[in-house]
């Protein structure tokens, strides 16, 4: 009798885990939208007065307008990433992967930053300001959408370039023969790149749409930040924050569908399965001009920090006095949010890039809650914790972890399950067939075998929360502010120069982070 329930544990083992950990990402991720809809309907005078609110005209043009401008910034992040990472990704430019990494680099700073520095250097005392038609021009709608173009650019380009490492260089090398760079780049690179772009694309509709902090800083009025106002401003009505995330909630579903049509099957054939070869295109003759275009494009996205750097210079001395818990308050969270997703991601990813039951749903639970603007997800999480019993969770830096988690599982995951995508599972299946518990196989073979994917996937979730703004700053504890938050809330009435400098300061960790990330990542020399 024994023998036979521990034969039958065995078998059960791996669908239990995957069963405890997907209870844990429904429980912050899934919990946040049901308790949306179950709000809704226990309020019914709060839904009453929401629905009123968007049976007006103005809430559905503010709402249309973020949408738009959303698409606007996918569009222009694909006609200029997709030639740049052809180029940075695919041909002989020089210095094509210093570039690339200086190009992806601002891709994990929260885009107000960049805001900022644009703003030190043609707002009307900036740098470069003189008459104020460029400090108009700043802030607009056309001056938002442009910022965060620029700042959402490198996430095409990384994506584009990732994806045509995975070309076959045989048949770069066949249709050389017969034709020219222009015409092979046309013809073979941007078909193999297309899924690629468009997995781009609805990543940055989807951050664009979420994205709170330059709509403020640049005073556009915003979707989100008209969520925002409902639960952190003057004007506070929670009722109609809920009913007015049921627009952006829609969108994301489609977001959703569009992602499991066009990208979700093919995901491990355009990420990461890279030929044994990198497919380099030469330029010939063209090479110099492609250098040109290429780097220029590369250091656009890192012009402000020419504005940060500027206005910082006379900040720096009095960072001591107004810094606070602030890095504190986003490294530790951040740390172990990455640390929870990381555990999370080598079971689900697993499984996913195993197509196990239950596997692909939790997949599309992690992708949605990603895509979801993050004033919805916000107003779910507050909806499930802000209650007398889970205080002692809502009222300490676990609610960001929380928050993280359910935001950001879909990258670790990701990132693991192609690295398993890519492997042999010979491995596992022999210590299978010896009687190995999944567990043990877990611990023994996937995780050492995978060593360097667990490391990426954590450094991913970490410099990703860190960056994070939108969500931390609806429920951020009281005195347990981000860094993030810290700078923008003292972006409307403290110094200049101190702003400047906690923005360089937020920088300089994440690229710490990267940095001791690359060099984790370095091949040993062999003995």
């Amino acid at each position: 009798m024994g023998r036979h329930l521990s034969a039958r544990l065995k078998r059960a083992e791996e669908s239990l885990a995957l069963g405890a950990i997907g209870g844990i990402l429904v429980l912050a991720a899934l919990l946040p939208f049901v308790f949306l809809v179950v709000n809704l309907l226990r309020a019914p005078a709060e839904m009453s007065a929401g629905l009123a609110l968007l049976g007006s005209r103005e809430p559905w043009f503010v709402f249309l307008r973020s949408v738009a401008s959303a698409l606007v910034v996918a569009i222009a992040s694909v006609l200029v990433g997709v030639p740049l990472g052809l180029l940075l990704g695919s041909t002989d430019v020089r210095g094509g992967k210093a570039a690339l990494i200086l190009h992806a680099f601002p891709m994990f700073l929260p885009p107000f930053l960049l805001a900022l520095g644009w703003f030190y250097l043609f707002g009307r005392s900036g740098l470069l300001g003189g008459s104020g038609q460029a400090s108009d021009a700043l802030f607009s709608l056309g001056g938002s959408v442009a910022v965060e173009a620029l700042a959402f650019t490198p996430v095409v380009t990384s994506l584009v370039a990732l994806a045509l490492q995975g070309v076959d260089p045989s048949l770069v090398e066949a249709a050389r023969v017969a034709a020219r760079p222009g015409r092979v780049a046309t013809r073979i690179l941007l078909p193999f790149a297309w899924p690629a772009a468009a997995l781009g694309a609805l990543v940055v509709f989807a951050l664009s749409l979420s994205e709170l902090g330059v709509p403020m800083f640049l005073r556009v009025r915003s979707y989100t930040a008209a969520v925002f106002a409902r639960l952190g401003a003057v004007q506070y009505a929670p009722g109609e924050a809920l009913v007015l995330t049921l627009p952006v909630l829609i969108v994301s579903v489609a977001l959703l569908f569009l992602e499991r049509r066009l990208v979700g099957p093919r995901s491990f054939s355009i990420l990461g399965l890279r030929s044994a070869e990198t497919t380099v295109l030469p330029l010939g003759k063209w090479r110099p001009l492609g250098t040109i275009i290429a780097w220029a494009g590369a250091l656009a996205t890192l012009v402000p920090f020419v504005g940060l750097a500027w206005r910082a210079s006379t900040g720096f001395a009095a960072l001591p006095d107004w810094i606070g818990t602030g890095p504190q308050n986003s490294i530790v969270p951040a740390a172990i949010a990455a640390t929870l997703l990381t555990g999370i991601a080598v079971v689900v990813g697993r499984a996913i890039a195993l197509r196990r039951p239950g596997a692909k749903a939790l997949d599309a639970l992690t992708v949605l809650a990603f895509v979801t603007p993050a004033a919805v997800l916000g107003v779910g999480l507050i909806a499930v914790w802000n209650r007398p019993a889970t205080q002692p969770i809502y009222g300490t830096l676990a609610i960001i972890v929380i928050g993280f988690v359910a935001r950001y599982g879909v990258l670790p995951t990701r990132t693991f399950a192609l690295a398993v995508a890519r492997a042999s599972p010979h491995f596992e299946e022999s210590a299978a067939v010896e009687g190995a518990w999944f567990l043990r196989r877990l611990v023994r073979i996937v995780v050492p075998l995978h060593a360097r994917a667990i490391l990426a996937a954590w450094l991913l979730a970490f410099v990703f929360c860190l960056r994070d703004l939108e969500t931390t700053i609806l429920f951020y504890p009281a005195g347990s502010a981000p860094l993030t938050v810290r700078i923008i809330t003292l972006e409307a009435n403290g110094p200049e120069p101190v702003v400047a400098a906690l923005g360089l300061v937020h920088a300089l960790i994440v690229a710490a982070a990267l940095v001791l990330g690359a060099v984790a990542f370095r091949p040993r020399k062999a003995s």
